[in-house]
């Protein structure tokens, strides 16, 4: 059975996902910041298996959100997680009264978002060496 559960600080199998997603799997170095410890953390079980992850805080106006660190482990890839932890995520975001909400997202998943409603702007950029562009989404 797959659940989601909501963490208002960084749980340590959230840590252990993005370690493994972004880290060893991707390369990146700079995975963990300060905004770990302020923003709200998803985290989809398969069963009592932590799967997949994302975070959100809130963003420069009242009533934007930034999703980010969306990380789903290898082996569970395909089964619609990603797309299930972006409407929970939504779904929380609203309770608290955000109705924009805005992601870095890797260019490679582009269209992933562009599926959930996402639109692009502005011009593609680096984050470490993995080519980015800033997308949002009004609720």
């Amino acid at each position: 059975m797959i659940k989601v559960e909501i963490f208002s600080a960084l749980p340590q199998c959230a840590k252990d996902i993005r370690q493994e997603v972004f880290v060893k799997e991707q390369g990146f170095v700079n995975e963990f910041d300060d905004i770990d410890a302020h923003a709200r953390h998803l985290v989809v079980y398969d069963e009592e298996t932590p799967i997949a992850c994302c975070r959100f805080f809130k963003g420069e106006s009242p009533d934007e959100f930034i999703i980010g660190r969306l990380a789903v482990l290898k082996e569970h890839r395909g089964r619609q997680l990603g797309s299930l932890m972006m409407n929970e995520a939504e779904r929380y975001i609203r309770l608290l009264g955000g109705n924009t909400l805005s992601l870095s997202a890797q260019l490679r998943v582009k269209e992933f978002y562009e599926k959930l409603g996402f639109s692009a702007s502005g011009e593609t950029y680096f984050d470490e060496y993995c080519e980015h562009i800033h997308m949002e989404k009004k609720l």
